[in-house]
C-alpha cells in the first residue's frame, strides 16, 4: 500500500543527483510536478556522511521517488534546497504506507 496520492497536496521540483565532474556536482533533467506533502520545520538531521546538521524542509513522496541524497529540490514557496538524506519507508505485509522521505537543507 502507497501514500495516498490525495495526501500529497504540494507540487514539487527534483533534479537527481548524478555525481561529481570536474566543474562540480552534475544533475539529471528536471523532473517537474512531483506530488508531495512538504513540512517546512527546523529540524537535526543526519546526512549521507554522517556528518549531523540541520533540515529546513521534510518531503513525502511516493516510494518509487528517485531523488537520491544530494539531488535539488524546488519546493512549492519556489525556494531550492539540496537533498540531505533519503528514507525509503516500507512495511511488507503490514497496512500501512510505504513512502520515500527526503531531509532538505
Amino acid at each position: 500500500m502507497n501514500v495516498p496520492t490525495w495526501l500529497l497536496r504540494h507540487r514539487v521540483s527534483i533534479e537527481p543527483y548524478l555525481g561529481e565532474s570536474a566543474y562540480g556536482p552534475r544533475f539529471g533533467p528536471a523532473v517537474e510536478d512531483v506530488p508531495a506533502l512538504v513540512s517546512e520545520e527546523i529540524k537535526q538531521v543526519r546526512d549521507r556522511t554522517g556528518t549531523q546538521t540541520v533540515s529546513t524542509a521534510q518531503v513525502i513522496a511516493a516510494p518509487d521517488l528517485n531523488c537520491p541524497a544530494g539531488s535539488r529540490l524546488t519546493l512549492p514557496d519556489r525556494r531550492t534546497t539540496r537533498a540531505l538524506s533519503v528514507a525509503h519507508h516500507t512495511a511488507p505485509g503490514l497496512p500501512v504506507p510505504q513512502c520515500t522521505e527526503v531531509m532538505c537543507e
